[in-house]
């Protein structure tokens, strides 16, 4: 993993839609894909999500190409793994557990995440890493959309 600096996050964004696009229109619509990446993937959105909510991104490399990014924020009691996205050509061949080891060292006790309800292979991949449900949210994103979502908790105890 490798922390993105300022200078990359349009990097990081590009990233991001070309990502977002490949891998939810089997669960959202491309009218709700492009309100999402708009408001939470664009370079405004990641620069004020760095500057305003102690998030800090990185790139997933693998023999030096950016294969995805995960996005991660301090909380006061955990930390919140809000982004997972890994290239469709590089996706279940074990990078994702890789960067989730790599996050797991960052000294947290308990990890916190939300999933789509509906995205199983995310969900049962959270669940053989060692995350719970802790609870099921619907979040109005505005707009008329919606997040329909599972919260999970991995503890290191």
């Amino acid at each position: 993993m490798e922390l993105v600096e300022t200078a990359d996050i349009k990097l990081l964004a590009k990233l991001a839609s070309k990502i977002w696009h490949e891998y939810w229109p089997c669960l959202l619509s491309e009218d709700q894909i492009n309100y999402m990446v708009k408001n939470f993937q664009s370079e405004e959105a990641i620069s004020e999500q760095i500057k305003n909510e102690c998030y800090q991104y990185y790139f997933l490399i693998q023999n030096k190409e950016i294969i995805g990014y995960t996005g991660i924020s301090n909380k006061k009691d955990y930390l919140f793994l809000s982004k997972l996205y890994i290239l469709k050509d590089y996706r279940h061949k074990g990078f994702g557990k890789i960067a989730f080891e790599k996050i797991k060292k960052l000294g947290f006790n308990k990890i916190r995440l939300t999933v789509n309800k509906y995205n199983t292979n995310a969900y049962n991949a959270y669940l053989k890493y060692g995350f719970k449900v802790i609870d099921s949210v619907v979040t109005d994103i505005g707009s008329g959309f919606v997040m329909d979502d599972y919260i999970m908790e991995y503890s290191q105890k």
